[in-house]
């Protein structure tokens, strides 16, 4: 884990926003990471990040639990709207996601809008409970160290290599409805792989 982003690759630095700002924020150096391609994640992360669905229902599926939201941080200026977020296991609590959003609440009805900023359900649950038609665009997947942070929230100890990727969801019109990094925690053999 030696390589950190750069200015000199400003893709890469959108690989890491929202997430960067949080960090900034809490005075806090972004973790040890990389961007790679999606045929360098390894399974079983290739198989969750590597797609162009919704993370929510990927999420459930894979573990075969719902999901919800805990917020740990937020911003609001405006119409953009910033959560730092875990999501958790319905079941056990487990922690599945870590990671940060940007909203532009602009872009939605007033009823989905409410619903977002009530801070109860992941926001795939609320596009689809909506039917908001919209897309999935990764544009980045990461290779990480966890830190002090991550491994908080995440129920980690020690040092670990994790995966994540950077996406966006857009609306028919190609407008950006929300900005996403989402890491996960390492895959133990209770879900019948290794790690």
């Amino acid at each position: 884990m030696q390589t950190t982003l750069t200015q000199s690759k400003p893709f890469e630095l959108k690989a890491t926003h929202p997430l960067d700002e949080f960090y900034a924020s809490a005075g806090l150096a972004l973790p040890p990471l990389t961007q790679i391609d999606g045929e360098e994640v390894p399974e079983p992360y290739k198989t969750l990040l590597v797609h162009r669905n919704d993370m929510t229902p990927t999420l459930e599926k894979f573990h075969q639990q719902r999901i919800h939201l805990r917020v740990l941080k937020r911003e609001r200026k405006g119409d953009q709207y910033c959560r730092q977020v875990t999501l958790v296991l319905d079941g056990d609590g487990q922690p599945v996601e870590f990671g940060a959003i940007k909203i532009n609440l602009d872009l939605f009805t007033q009823a989905v809008r409410e619903q977002i900023l009530a801070e109860e359900r992941p926001l795939g649950h609320i596009l689809a409970e909506h039917a908001v038609p919209h897309r999935s665009r990764p544009s980045g997947y990461l290779r990480l160290a966890s830190d002090p942070l991550i491994n908080e929230v995440l129920k980690l100890t020690g040092a670990q290599v994790l995966f994540g990727r950077h996406n966006d969801l857009l609306d028919p019109k190609d407008r950006i409805l929300a900005e996403i990094v989402e890491i996960l925690p390492p895959i133990g053999k209770k879900h019948g792989k290794t790690e």
